[in-house]
């Protein structure tokens, strides 16, 4: 599996930027690829202090004043590059040590939901963290951009929590769907996973296929060395999958996401982020 393509760790100015760091280094170290630090400026900050610019003014004031604003705002995106570029050597240094053999940086100005989407051709895994700088402030339990930006993206994202972890046993949420199905190949031909035992699982509403639909999948695993438990338990996925985490000892999820149009979540509610909030551990994302 070792080929051009590379993990993307996607950080910001958070406390979780060495989490993301540090798994995104884990995750390039086990499928021996390299990896890049990306730092996404927001195009249009907020600022801490407006000054009120209303009520007439002359021509030559209004020159005056949009050549202040150009200038402040030349400024400010100077001083983000600035703190930008030793924000990434930290973590690259940080990266370096922990073993990651490549690692890039790149900083650009945008958005990360539209500047992913142009950059995954050369990406094997996205890592990112469950919430951002923007989410601090408001406590929520995830960021707020945080489905949008998985939406954006065809290619899996592991989305983690704010400490590090060395994954030892995985959970692997399997509904026998086709993304699952095809999930279950991608574990089964990438080192990403190797070596550590995984327990499948089907929670949900009872269905006369899923007895042969897990034990396909398990055959699956087996075949390329996987330790590999099942089990099939009834009942609300959220909380059922919550329970399995703890009782199985499990420090990874693996799901599918985002099945529905976020028109339908909008109304209905997302099963994938109400999985993500019930969640402690990092969560592979399939796509």
């Amino acid at each position: 599996m070792n080929d051009d393509k590379k993990v993307l760790a996607c950080v910001d100015q958070s406390k979780y930027a060495e989490s993301v760091t540090d798994y995104a280094a884990w995750a390039a170290r086990r499928m021996q690829t390299p990896m890049e630090l990306l730092h996404v400026i927001d195009r249009h900050p907020r600022l801490e202090a407006v000054k009120d610019h209303s009520g007439a003014i002359g021509l030559d004031a209004q020159e005056n004043l949009l050549k202040q604003l150009s200038d402040e705002d030349e400024t400010r995106t100077r001083a983000a590059r600035e703190a930008g570029r030793i924000f990434l050597n930290g973590l690259r240094e940080r990266a370096g040590a922990s073993g990651a053999f490549v690692v890039d940086v790149r900083q650009r100005h945008g958005e990360l939901e539209t500047t992913l989407p142009e950059l995954q051709d050369d990406v094997r895994l996205f890592v990112l963290g469950r919430r951002g700088a923007s989410a601090q402030a408001t406590q929520r339990d995830l960021g707020r951009n945080l489905e949008w930006v998985v939406r954006s993206v065809s290619k899996p994202v592991l989305a983690v929590p704010a400490e590090f972890r060395e994954p030892s046993r995985v959970l692997f949420a399997f509904d026998g769907s086709s993304l699952t199905r095809q999930g279950i190949q991608m574990i089964a031909g990438s080192p990403l996973l190797k070596g550590l035992p995984i327990h499948l699982l089907m929670a949900g509403k009872s269905q006369a296929q899923a007895p042969k639909q897990i034990e396909e999948a398990r055959n699956v695993l087996k075949a390329v060395g996987f330790e590999v438990t099942v089990e099939v338990q009834p009942g609300d996925p959220e909380t059922v999958i919550a329970e399995a985490l703890n009782a199985q000892q499990c420090d990874l999820l693996v799901m599918g996401a985002y099945s529905h149009s976020p028109w339908r979540s909008l109304f209905v509610g997302s099963k994938t982020t109400d999985l993500l909030r019930s969640a402690a551990v990092p969560t592979l994302l399939l796509r």
